[in-house]
């Protein structure tokens, strides 16, 4: 017993039973000190911080394309693949169904495909063309047409001032028939045009059927997406850019407008409802198309060509 009690009331140095080691893990280094950007307090620190919030807040790019992972789009059937194929409209795959009958239709399409290189070709069974395309009838032919890079609103305008010239922009407000952008599309390139504005939501974008309507002109004039038209509108009023809105009750003839031969953004509405209230109301003018034979309204891409001819011919 006395043995114990000794043994107990030792001085000896060392580590106590039931300590765990710690004083040993205690003693064990830390690894290398951090970067002085990494140290909570350091005023590198802050400033890396603060550098990280201002990125946060800025756009991670340029594009006015949605929110969102863009989707590929499908062309489907015999006679759609082809046209789309003929009118230049860019693709990633062509989609064959096995066994498929072999007509005229098939071999064109696998001919022009195999001309323009850069398209996969790719032979499906049926059940997976199906699947792929929600069951419409594909007809053993399915076109895989990539998603469409817009431009940002504000690279319009730089770049015709770029170029040592006065930006013709055509915004479209509430145009929701992709043939009618592509129609002004084509109008824009055979006018001198620099570019087509259309909003994000409620509004056609660049379609399949877009790209054929402006034969091939999509692939020269850059279309930009906004997330808001009204404040891209008001952007480039700050740019010196004039607001010219097409309405039906408008307030001046498209003769009378002198303000077509400088900087200038067309704005054409829907066929039914015209301008919204917003967007009319950031218009520097609204201007009518006078037209003798009593007709109500023209669509879209047929309104934006009679204007855009009009600040053409008084440019030149």
């Amino acid at each position: 017993m006395a043995a114990s009690n000794n043994r107990r009331m030792s001085g000896k140095k060392g580590a106590q039973v039931g300590s765990g080691g710690q004083r040993r893990r205690g003693l064990e280094g830390k690894g290398p000190t951090p970067p002085a950007e990494a140290r909570k307090g350091h005023k590198k620190n802050r400033v890396a911080n603060a550098a990280a919030k201002q990125a946060a807040r800025r756009p991670t790019s340029r594009s006015g394309g949605p929110r969102g992972k863009a989707t590929s789009e499908m062309v489907v059937g015999r006679n759609p693949v082809v046209e789309a194929l003929r009118e230049g409209v860019p693709a990633i795959t062509l989609y064959v169904q096995q066994f498929i009958d072999n007509d005229e239709r098939v071999r064109e399409a696998l001919q022009l495909a195999a001309e323009r290189g850069g398209i996969h070709l790719m032979e499906a069974p049926r059940p997976e063309l199906d699947r792929m395309t929600n069951g419409l009838n594909h007809q053993g032919l399915v076109l895989q047409v990539p998603p469409y890079e817009y431009a940002h609103p504000e690279d319009l305008v730089a770049a015709a001032f770029d170029q040592g010239q006065d930006p013709l922009i055509v915004a479209l407000d509430g145009v929701t028939d992709p043939r009618n952008l592509g129609a002004v599309v084509r109008s824009v390139a055979a006018f001198g045009g620099h570019g087509v504005v259309v909003p994000e939501r409620r509004a056609a974008g660049m379609t399949a059927g877009a790209w054929k309507t402006s034969a091939g002109a999509a692939a020269r004039i850059p279309v930009a997406r906004a997330t808001n038209l009204t404040r891209t509108l008001e952007q480039y009023k700050k740019a010196g850019v004039t607001i010219v809105g097409l309405a039906a009750d408008g307030d001046r003839e498209l003769g009378d407008l002198k303000a077509l031969s400088g900087p200038v953004v067309i704005v054409v509405g829907s066929e039914g409802k015209g301008l919204s209230r917003l967007v009319g109301e950031t218009c520097d003018h609204r201007v009518r198309i006078p037209m003798p034979g009593g007709a109500e309204s023209l669509n879209a891409g047929v309104a934006a060509g009679v204007v855009l001819y009009e600040a053409s011919r008084r440019r030149a």
